[in-house]
This record gives C-alpha cells, structure tokens and sequence, in this order.
C-alpha cells in the first residue's frame, strides 16, 4: 500500500504559492510552469531510475514520531521503530544512494536508521549559521539545495518558507523520503522544486521578487557563465535582501581566477575558480553591496568521505596521494569560502 507523502508535498508547495499570489502576482509564472517541473521529474523517459526512485518513498511505512529536531547536526526524527521497521526503512532508504548531503536519522535508540552522508553538511552549516543575521520570517530560496539537509535548517533557523531548487531526479526523492518523516513538524514551510535556478520565473518590476534570502552553496563552480548565474541570484532577491554564497576558491588577487584545463578533483564539470578577491569583485560587478567574506575553509576527508551509504569514490581519491595540499591534477586542493553580499 503506497502513502501519500509526495502527493500532500506538493499540494502543500502549490498551496503555499497560492497563499502569496495576493502579493506577488509573479506566482502565476510559477504555478503555470509546475506542472511540468513535477512532471518531468517522475518522467521514466527522462530519468530511468525515477520508478524506482518514487516506489522506494512510496512504500516507506507510518511511524509515529515522537518529535523532529530541525536544529540537531543530525536531522533528527524521534520514534521508537520496530526491527521490521528498521528493516524495511534501511532497505528503502538504500535504493535512493548515494546519500550526499545530511546526516539524517530515522528513529531513536537501538533500531534508529542513522544515514551518514558523504557530506557532514552539518559542518558547513556551524560555519555559516552564526553570520546569517535572523531567518525569522523570511523567505528563502536554496539553489542546488541537494537531498535538502540546509533547506530543513533553513526551517528549523525560523524561515517562514523555504524553497529548494535542484533539478536532480534523485535528491528530489531523497528530499521526499525525508519528508515523509518529518510529516508536519515543520508547518509545511519548506518545499522541493525539482528544476534548476535558470529556469524559474523572474520580474525586474519593483516589489515583484519573492526572495529575502538566497542561498547558493556549492554551484557556481559548476556554471560555465559565472556572471549570468549571479545575476540570476540577483534577480530572485527583493531590494536589500541578502546572498549566501559558498564556492571553492584559490589563493590570489583581484585578478586572479584558476580555469582547470580538463578535470578539478576527478570534477569535469568545473570552469572557474576564483580568488575572494576576484569573486567579491564579480558581486560587486553585477550589483550586489556590503560584501563580505565570513568563512574560509580547507574541505578536509573527514568532512566529505564515502560511507556505506556513499560507496563511491570521495574526495581522499581526488588527492595527489603524496601530496594532500594538491587535486590530482596538481591543482591546489579544495578550497572553500562563504560571501555574504546585498542586493543593492
């Protein structure tokens, strides 16, 4: 018997879309667009494991939870599980590897699903959380937000509604899964929108953007047009609303930006690296005040490492095995900063 998790998920996005549309007539681009966006994402043409991927939420069983910590390192969902519980859950949890970004636990005590994510997300979150200013009542929008994890710190912070936008199949079941256990406990303010940042709706019109906080950490390495994704941010924020960027980064000036030749870290899809300097001069370019860089950071193997439940390869095998301070390549190893910028 299948449960309605993804059904009542995205009612509930639609109804919290709805809900601004007074405000915001810019919603109306949004909700003609949805129906594809939640379409395409199921789509077994598209994606052929997205069946596979949508049986597994849809046979996870009802538990009853006791309480959900949003503000734990491990999002946390308290219930007692039975051995066939743990069981089943493990079991289903498993066909939706690998497991990036979390940790997640499912359950308390002896029978509790603790999924240790490649990532300690957990970690990044410490760093940034203490200079975020308040979440309270804001709206937030999380570009590549993965399977989710920041989102859901994003609502435990206090945001009033949390949007998540990452076009992969994948993390938008596992977002699913997740939701199915969190159930209510956030008043249904955080909420999965399986597409990428280029494609939403946006409005130059005063008043017209949606967005008091954006964050986006750990995607513009990956845009091939740097600029046009910053101005893609910046068209997503009201007047004064704040930016969270995390990108890697190297050492350098204001002139200085690493182009990989082929491969960053095993990475093929990595354009430009560049320095704080460099990438504060880019915010700044584009429109964006008050720049400030609050987090630098040496990605260590204790903080991206496979699991069982991330069996691939992480980042010890993207080293030079005789070198730790360089990529394989030779380039220098991964390097990450968190700007904090304004939309002027």
């Amino acid at each position: 018997m299948s449960n309605d998790t993804i059904f009542n998920a995205e009612r509930a996005l639609y109804l919290a879309l709805l809900e601004r549309l007074p405000q915001r007539p810019l919603i109306n681009d949004w909700l003609a667009a949805l129906p594809g966006w939640l379409a395409d994402v199921k789509d077994k043409k598209r994606y052929a494991h997205a069946p596979t991927y949508l049986s597994a939420v849809e046979r996870l069983p009802e538990i009853a939870a006791d309480s959900v910590d949003l503000n734990a390192n491990t999002l946390t969902v308290y219930a007692d599980l039975t051995e066939s519980q743990n069981k089943q859950i493990t079991a289903l949890m498993r066909q939706l590897m690998p497991w990036r970004k979390g940790p997640f636990q499912i359950g308390s005590g002896e029978q509790a699903v603790f999924i240790d994510t490649e990532w300690h997300s957990d970690w990044k979150w410490q760093r940034i959380a203490p200079h975020l200013g308040t979440l309270e009542g804001r709206h937030v929008l999380d570009v590549g937000g993965g399977s989710g994890y920041h989102g859901w710190r994003m609502a435990g912070a206090g945001a009033e509604q949390v949007i998540i936008v990452d076009p992969s199949c994948l993390f938008y079941h596992q977002f699913m899964a997740i939701r199915h256990f969190v159930g209510a406990a956030d008043a249904h303010r955080t909420h999965y929108i399986p597409v990428g940042l280029e494609a939403l709706p946006y409005s130059n019109e005063l008043n017209s953007q949606l967005f008091d906080t954006v964050f986006c950490m750990g995607v513009l390495y990956h845009r091939p047009s740097p600029f046009e994704h910053l101005q893609q941010l910046k068209s997503q924020l009201i007047k004064g609303g704040q930016l969270v960027l995390e990108t890697l980064v190297v050492e350098g000036d204001a002139n200085t930006v690493l182009v990989p030749h082929n491969r960053y870290a095993q990475m093929n899809n990595v354009y430009f690296l560049p320095s704080v300097a460099a990438l504060t001069g880019w915010l700044e370019k584009v429109g964006f005040t008050d720049v400030c860089c609050v987090d630098i950071d040496i990605t260590s193997t204790e903080e991206q490492r496979a699991t069982e439940w991330m069996t691939y390869q992480s980042l010890t095998d993207f080293l030079d095995p005789n070198d730790t301070s360089k990529t394989v390549e030779g380039y220098p190893a991964p390097m990450r900063a968190t700007l904090i910028a304004t939309k002027g």
